[in-house]
């Protein structure tokens, strides 16, 4: 079920009209969503190696919580809260990716019984590939 989901993500992404934009302009689409999976993927699945794929080594990543304004390096963060167990009651979906040169933005959608945690992506592409660099997110209850 994860993998036909995963799979029709990325031809949804594909089938996004891209005008002025050529094929690598698709690939391009298709290599950020690769990124955005592994981090939805490894969370879904309490997966830090996965997970860790998606980001850069400096990606920050902040947040309003009961304190106020936090900012923390986002792989030391899921390192420290990742634990290994069961998989997450959750769906994930990509909503939106902007792409413009070698940046690109995303809105994704994490989907849990009782709330829906919106996340804000930021990614660049480095030394070839796209990796998340900010991330900042938000969680409503349902």
């Amino acid at each position: 079920m994860r993998l036909m989901r995963r799979t029709l993500a990325i031809w949804a992404l594909l089938l996004i009209p891209v005008t002025g934009f050529a094929q690598s302009g698709k690939e391009e689409y298709a290599a950020i969503a690769t990124t955005l999976n592994y981090y939805l993927e490894g969370g879904t699945n309490n997966d830090f190696s996965t997970l860790k794929k998606a980001f850069h080594e400096t990606a920050t990543m902040k947040f309003v919580g009961d304190e106020g304004f936090n900012e923390v390096n986002a792989l030391e963060f899921f390192d420290k809260a990742m634990k290994p167990g069961p998989k997450a009651n959750r769906e994930t979906y990509i909503a939106q990716i902007t792409l413009t040169g070698t940046t690109a933005n995303a809105r994704l959608e994490l989907v849990y019984p009782d709330a829906i945690v919106t996340d804000y992506m930021n990614l660049l592409k480095v030394d070839g590939q796209w990796k998340i660099v900010s991330k900042v997110f938000s969680r409503k209850l349902k």
